[in-house]
């Protein structure tokens, strides 16, 4: 035979696609025919014999290898008409891309011939087909060859017993007349002739030639291949090729596989070049021929040559006493159709002896004498026997038998592999079982490189792959399964957004490895005739009752639909995703298949699958520091890159770069992603304890996968970087929720089988232990804060580490967030506790070494966190964290204040002092780094209040503690004038919010500290008159603001009372220093007018006092108000009294206005004499509203009451 060249030929070579129509009659037929590959040499002139020639006689050159002749030229039987059992696999195989949906149908041009002379042969037909996709596959199934191999190797006994039973009773090989080896001998001396050139021939001795024959005529009667499982055992076998005897595992090697793809990582089963089992694809050319509307790969091996007024022509060898039938007639039409050869060169001959040439035009051959055919009845053909297949081969995997016996027009169509289950013989009993095996994986592998950019195209590559598993047998070819469960586990996308148009999971009543056409007609006829049928036609699939149907136009109809829209299972759940590729990584195939073909070289210990693998969890708070340490410094070690290639055999015993090894890596690092992204999911419904048990299990495969692999993939330490990243996530929020612990501890705990199983097989390459420390549940929410910022530290220094430079740019930021964040959450939590034991204390001490140990570790962690946010420039985060650690200062502050020996509290302190300025500075840092209000308004009010609170604390307690051991009182005045102005500077009293109420309070609570300053200022100032009527101005100022605010708040009657009482002791007291009745009169009145407004101030307490039920008022302090009360009655008594004996006493005559206002004042002064001191404190306040109503009139006070 002649070596298949590796290479396509050079376009030189090929011949261009010409589209080509034949005529008959009126009738057009389309054929098109492109030349997909070609070994031959550009067609060259034959050589025309001289008359007279002997072709009886060998020519020189007789069956010596020759590019222009072929294969055909190579064996004395000439251009064979017998086809290689397994001929369009070997095409397939080579022209992938095509298989499935671009072409109908594959085979040897000889088959494709034989059927569409069915309707005019009465020979017998028998086919095997296989359906991949829409394409079928066509190949010559010898029953002869097949039964005489069946009685040496004892293989397919059932399928010789059913034949004989039901088709042929007495079956005997039938053998080839002499004279069809003679026709075969004088056709290959006939075509070495046409290449000799010269026409001459040296004689070959007879008896040498008869040899030849013989050993032809052997050769050609054992075409079949032994099964693919075995060594060749029979002398006819002993020149086959030697790789064809190789064991399968050999065979079937991946190549190499890279630890991550750049787009997707699949296993290759063959090497490039490589031809397995010798599927080879030897045809001197393949040819894509489209006939009307059918495609089909078709290999030939027809002699071409050039010459006449065409470039191409085909050499044909005629007995001239036999006339050219109808057979003959449509072989050689359909044979210069598929090869686009236009014209056909006739050598007539009698006996062996030349007689004459004759050239016919390809589109004439249907119109000549004898042989008249109708091209239009061959296009039927066609269309019937394709639609007839495709409707009725449904099932990829399975082997069908289109048979038709010799003399008979009835074709049946058999399941060959389900009478093979029926008969319960093995898989291995059928040699097509691996070929169709292994081409489903092709053909899916090559879909999974487009699947990437059109999804239409996974239900395709699911069904192939779980028809390829179907097929083939763990124990024997463990590596094709697991490649495709690998595959099949890449369809379910982990990271993509689900659809907006969630699809049905699988269509109803469909079957993965069935394309039946919705659309099949079944005939009435048949139906009606099925009781009637034999045995014979019950096994069948299908049968065709007359060869004549298949003339009929349109007789057979299919769809020729291929797969529904929505065979792929896509859920919106992705949960339920995950499941599907934990599934496929680990059931009846992935590590199970790795792990079942992998020689240990030593026992391990055995684990029973169905026993949990318990997660562990410790209450950490009883670990010492050494052992937290020693998990800290593991887990940093898992999270760097590798660095030597690994050399030696792996724990289970696989050694580095076999395909067990490679395969394992991919099926880790998939489990490792699929619980990750179980684990993110179970984060979002705020299931922790589930999200960190998933986390664990994806960093135990990560484990094991570090464990097998040498080197890491810098995609593979990104992904990593995102798995501790999730996993400090989730110990965050377990500290968070630390109420819940009970629920999430049984969440935790849970296993199912699956990931059982999956943690033994990890377990088979490591210990799996590396990550504990970052996965264990603890108790402790400091360890579980400490466990999650050294997750997102090794995370950190994975993405800033060399490997990753050009990686991790996003992520980094993002981790850098997190990073604050903890940092942020683990200075708050130390902070609260120094504030919790500052609360603690029953006796107020110095300042703790507890205390401080718990400052310093909030403060470093503060320092920290701001450190990571400035890194990425997030103000808003670094502004949060600075006034975070100015509450810090202001804690240390309180933690500082001085006490006395009797445990009251004394002077404000210069720690105190130092430290409130410290938190001061904090805030004012938080301010500057957030610019302006609009950059984050909710930050920026949360800074402002805290910056007004320590302003407005620092000032109080200089006012009301004042170190007046240390400093002057003006000093301290000064000081706390400059404080509460500050405070007053950031009470924001415009913006509206839930703050404005505490700002408006806040104000005038200042402006009321302020105005009892300097009415103290006021009474003790001696001898400058000019301070003192500057501290009486800012008095009386502060007291008229501070009553604005308090009225307008009106939920604060007692601070509006306490002030209106503090400015009437004020005018009382300015009166005392005035000598001249006028004056203090005019003084009397002002303060009587200011009395008068404390109505408002009673009006709201007598309404709160009436909306509540019970005597304890949750928004009124009763006693305040009865010190107050207490403080009314004598001043308001004091008042009227004064006032009284002043109008009484007056020299000049009183007005009429006047002589009304002492009566009034009287009136009011006898009822207030005569008041019950014991009546209920509802009565009292509704008493003293009426007597202030009584005095607005003479008064001349705003007579505005406050309505609620």
């Amino acid at each position: 035979m002649m070596e298949r060249k590796t290479s396509v030929v050079p376009p030189a070579q090929v011949k261009t696609a010409n589209d080509s129509a034949t005529c008959s009659g009126n009738d057009e037929i389309k054929s098109r025919a492109v030349v997909k590959y070609s070994a031959a040499p550009p067609p060259t002139s034959y050589a025309l014999l001289q008359e007279k020639t002997d072709l009886k006689l060998p020519p020189a050159n007789w069956l010596r290898e020759h590019p222009q002749l072929g294969s055909a030229g190579t064996t004395i039987l000439g251009s064979s008409s017998k086809s290689k059992p397994f001929s369009s696999f070997g095409m397939a195989y080579d022209f992938i891309d095509c298989i499935g949906d671009d072409v109908d149908v594959v085979s040897d041009s000889e088959n494709i011939k034989k059927l569409l002379k069915i309707p005019y042969s009465k020979s017998h037909v028998s086919m095997a087909v296989h359906r991949v996709g829409r394409t079928l596959l066509l190949d010559e199934l010898d029953i002869q060859e097949l039964f005489m191999r069946s009685s040496q190797t004892g293989d397919w006994t059932w399928l010789k017993e059913f034949y004989q039973r039901l088709i042929d009773q007495k079956w005997q090989r039938k053998k080839k007349s002499k004279e069809h080896w003679y026709q075969k001998a004088i056709l290959s001396k006939f075509l070495y002739y046409s290449i000799n050139g010269d026409g001459a021939a040296e004689p070959v001795p007879e008896n040498h030639h008869e040899r030849e024959e013989e050993n032809g005529a052997e050769e050609f009667s054992s075409s079949w291949p032994t099964a693919f499982t075995n060594r060749c055992s029979d002398p006819e076998e002993s020149d086959a090729p030697k790789q064809e005897s190789v064991s399968l595992d050999s065979k079937f090697a991946l190549g190499q596989v890279a630890s991550v793809p750049k787009e997707q990582n699949l296993p290759t089963l063959f090497n490039e070049g490589e031809n397995s089992q010798g599927l080879r694809n030897d045809f001197v050319r393949n040819i894509m021929w489209t006939f009307e509307d059918i495609h089909m790969l078709v290999g030939s091996n027809m002699p071409i040559f050039g010459g006449g007024r065409y470039p191409a022509v085909s050499l044909r060898l005629r007995d001239n006493n036999k006339p050219i039938n109808i057979l003959t007639g449509i072989d050689y039409w359909l044979d210069n159709l598929m090869c686009n050869v236009p014209e056909l060169v006739m050598c007539f001959h009698v006996n062996g002896i030349v007689q004459k040439y004759e050239m016919i035009k390809t589109e004439d051959i249907p119109h000549l004498e004898n042989s008249t055919f109708s091209t239009r009845v061959v296009k039927d053909i066609a269309q019937n026997i394709l639609s007839f297949l495709k409707s009725n081969c449904t099932k990829e995997g399975h082997t069908y038998w289109l048979f038709k016996a010799s003399g008979s027009d009835i074709v049946k169509l058999y399941d060959l592999t389900t009478l093979c289950e029926e008969a319960e013989e093995e898989k291995c009993q059928n040699p097509f079982t691996l070929p169709v095996a292994v081409l489903l994986y092709k053909v899916a592998s090559n879909l999974m490189l487009k699947a990437r950019q059109n999804r239409k195209h996974y239900g395709t590559i699911r069904t192939l792959l779980l028809n390829c598993v179907k097929l083939l047998d763990q124990e024997r070819h463990p590596q094709i399964i697991a490649s495709a469960h690998y595959m099949l586990s890449e369809l379910f996308q982990l990271d993509e957004p689900p659809e907006e148009n969630g699809r049905e999971s699988l269509r109803a009543g469909g079957s993965e490895d069935s394309y039946s056409d919705e659309d099949r007609v079944e005939d009435e006829d048949e139906e009606e005739e099925e009781d009637s049928s034999s045995q014979d036609d019950r096994k069948a699939v299908a049968v065709i009752r007359s060869v004549g149907e298949l003339s009929v136009p349109e007789k057979y109809k299919s769809t020729h639909q291929i797969r529904p829209s929505c065979t792929f299972p896509v859920s919106q759940d992705k949960e339920e995703r995950c499941r599907h590729v934990l599934c496929y990584v680990l059931k009846g195939s992935g590590l199970k298949a790795v792990d079942g073909s992998v020689k240990k070289e030593s026992d391990l210990p055995a684990a029973d699958p169905n026993t949990p693998i318990p997660l562990k969890y410790e209450d950490r708070s009883a670990i010492g520091a050494c052992t937290a340490e020693k998990g800290i410094a593991l887990l940093f070690e898992r999270a760097g890159p590798l660095q030597a290639d690994q050399k030696h055999p792996t724990r289970s015993g696989m050694i580095p770069g076999s395909w067990q090894h490679h395969m394992k890596l991919q099926l880790f690092l998939k489990a490792s992603k699929a619980y990750y992204v179980l684990s993110d999911a179970a984060t979002n419904l705020l299931k922790y304890g589930r999200a960190l048990r998933y986390i664990k299990l994806s960093l135990q495969c990560y484990d094991a996968y570090c464990s097998v692999s040498g080197t890491l993939h810098p995609q593979v330490l990104h992904f990593h970087s995102q798995c501790l990243s999730l996993c400090g996530d989730i110990q965050l929020m377990l500290a968070q929720n630390a109420n819940n612990r009970a629920a999430y501890l049984e969440e935790y705990n849970y296993q199912t089988k699956e990931d059982q199983e999956i943690l033994h097989s990890l377990h088979r390459e490591s210990s799996c232990q590396a990550f504990n420390m970052a996965t264990d549940l603890a108790m402790d929410p400091e360890y579980q804060l400490f466990v999650s910022s050294k997750c997102y530290e090794a995370s950190f220094e994975l993405l800033d580490s060399e490997a990753l430079n050009d990686h991790g740019s996003d992520q980094l930021a993002q981790v850098l967030k997190r990073l604050g964040n903890i940092r942020n959450e683990m200075g708050v939590f130390y902070m609260n506790q120094a504030a919790a034991m500052q609360t603690e204390k029953e006796v107020k001490k110095s300042v703790s070494i507890a205390e401080q140990e718990l400052w310093k570790k909030s403060f470093s962690f503060f320092e920290k966190g701001m450190r990571d946010f400035e890194a990425i420039e997030d103000n808003t985060n670094t502004a949060l964290l600075l006034c975070n650690t100015g509450r810090l200062m202001r804690i240390c502050a309180q933690a500082h204040c001085a006490m006395s020996a009797d445990q009251s509290r004394g002077e404000f302190s210069p720690e105190e002092a130092l430290y409130y300025n410290k938190a001061i500075d904090y805030y004012l840092r938080a301010m500057k780094s957030l610019v302006s209000r609009e950059s984050h308004p909710a930050v920026w009010d949360s800074v402002n209040w805290e910056l007004s609170t320590t302003y407005f604390t620092l000032a109080t307690l200089l006012q009301d503690y004042a170190p007046l051991s240390r400093k002057a009182q003006e000093q301290i005045e000064r000081e706390v004038t400059e404080a509460m102005m500050k405070s007053l500077k950031y009470c924001d009293l415009q913006t509206e919010s839930a703050r404005q109420p505490l700002y408006q309070y806040r104000a005038a609570t200042i402006h009321h500290r302020l105005a009892s300053m300097y009415h103290s200022c006021f009474r003790n100032q001696v001898g400058d008159e000019h301070l003192r009527k500057q501290h009486r101005s800012l008095a009386e100022l502060h007291y008229s603001k501070a009553v604005c605010l308090f009225l307008s708040l009106k939920d604060a009657p007692c601070e509006l009372l306490r002030t209106l009482l503090e400015r009437v002791a004020f005018a009382e007291f300015t009166m005392a220093g005035q000598s001249s009745s006028a004056a203090k009169l005019k003084s009397l009145i002002s303060a009587l007018e200011i009395m008068t407004e404390t109505r408002h101030a009673f009006q709201l307490i007598h309404k709160e006092l009436q909306e509540k039920c019970s005597p304890v008022c949750v928004g009124l302090n009763l006693q305040e108000v009865m010190k107050l009360i207490a403080v009314f009655e004598p001043s308001f008594s004091f008042l009227l009294l004064q006032l009284i004996k002043l109008m009484a006493t007056m020299k000049r005559k009183p007005s009429n206005k006047d002589e009304e206002l002492l009566k009034t004042l009287k009136n009011v002064y006898s009822k207030l004499l005569r008041a019950e001191k014991n009546a209920p404190l509802l009565s009292r306040v509704g008493f003293y509203t009426e007597l202030l109503q009584q005095l607005i009139p003479q008064t001349g006070s705003d007579s505005t009451d406050i309505h609620s």
